[in-house]
């Protein structure tokens, strides 16, 4: 057996179109082979049979998947009536039948049932774990778990079309955690009859869209070119939705190092810049005018603010340094990038 290459580090998002039949893992492993990175991860499983947006992090973009994880997703799926299945999806075996079908009217006279937080308990083929093992292994086994219900958070679920009496196409924005094959069952339960997901597809992962989108086929034919490496979306985009600070290189250095920096009046006004954008107020911007930290002052107190969170990504030179914790008047570095292009030559310390 030959020694593993040596991956080289590069940094990004790859976003990958899905194919049915493979699983999520199964193309990140692929991707990183293709493009020789050093490390890699995913932001929100694909089940086999689903297609689509799986967003694929490369290098130090792994430390932003678990801001990109709890993004919000949209999903166009198929629910098939009258066939119940163990998986709750096409492959599983038939556990019940019913000959009701439901018609457009009952069916819309549901989805405000279905939307808002809603309880939802995860189909028993599932990556949850229960004492350490995976639900699906369990299930497998003969032993299918009792898994408990959950509060899932669904934004909008709209009927697209009918297919005639046996299915019905509609589309979904969630939250984190949801699951669709659960969906369509408890739908189906609420309609008088009994039900599975005949095909799922992804259309879109926080800031990530089909648009942005590569068929693995496609990029397997590219390789690991320059053409490949240029469909990279920068760390930071899975980051769109938490505020941006831009740094002076002595700030830069000491979040480089792991150390807490001064959450001065200049960086706060940035913060309330961010805030006023985000409400609809003017634009998001990565800079301050040089007469607003004037007009501040280095010894004003930092204004307070409503933030979605506490976390901020803070640049240098358009380059992401450190995801900061903000508390108080301190930004406290949770994750730090190592990226090539910020160094002690591009902070001003040689």
């Amino acid at each position: 057996m030959g020694r593993r290459r040596k991956g080289r580090p590069i940094a990004g998002w790859m976003v990958i179109d899905k194919p049915e039949g493979i699983t999520s893992t199964k193309v990140v492993s692929r991707v990183r082979w293709l493009l020789e990175a050093d490390k890699a991860g995913h932001a929100g499983t694909l089940d086999p049979l689903a297609s689509g947006i799986l967003p694929v992090a490369l290098g130090e973009a792994t430390k932003t998947v678990p801001f990109l994880v709890d993004a919000t997703k949209i999903y166009r799926f198929v629910a098939a009536w009258g066939v119940a299945r163990s998986t709750d999806d096409r492959e599983g075996e038939v556990t019940a039948t019913s000959a009701h079908r439901p018609d457009e009217a009952a069916i819309r006279a549901i989805l405000p049932r279905f939307t808002g937080e809603i309880e939802q308990v995860p189909p028993a083929f599932s990556a949850i774990k229960v004492d350490g093992e995976r639900a699906y292994d369990l299930a497998r086994a003969g032993a299918p778990p009792e898994l408990k219900a959950r509060p899932v958070q669904i934004h909008d679920l709209e009927l697209v079309e009918l297919r005639g009496p046996d299915e019905a196409v509609f589309e979904i924005e969630c939250g984190k955690g949801t699951y669709v094959r659960s969906l369509v069952r408890d739908m189906a339960l609420a309609l008088g009859t009994v039900g599975h997901v005949a095909k799922i597809r992804r259309l879109r992962v926080g800031p990530f869209s089909e648009s942005d989108a590569i068929p693995l086929s496609k990029l397997e034919e590219m390789g690991n070119s320059a053409a490949a490496t240029s469909l990279l979306k920068p760390l930071q985009t899975a980051l769109d939705d938490i505020p941006a600070l831009a740094m002076g290189p002595q700030e830069a250095m000491r979040l480089k190092r792991g150390q807490t920096t001064i959450l001065r009046p200049v960086y706060s006004a940035q913060l309330s810049d961010w805030a006023r954008a985000r409400a609809g107020e003017g634009s998001r911007s990565a800079s301050v005018p040089s007469a607003m930290e004037e007009l501040l002052g280095e010894e004003a107190a930092p204004p307070e603010m409503e933030m979605d969170g506490p976390h901020v990504l803070c640049l240098h030179k358009g380059q992401p340094v450190a995801i900061c914790r903000r508390e108080g008047h301190e930004l406290k570095p949770v994750r730090v990038f190592n990226l090539p292009w910020i160094g002690d030559a591009d902070v001003g310390y040689t």
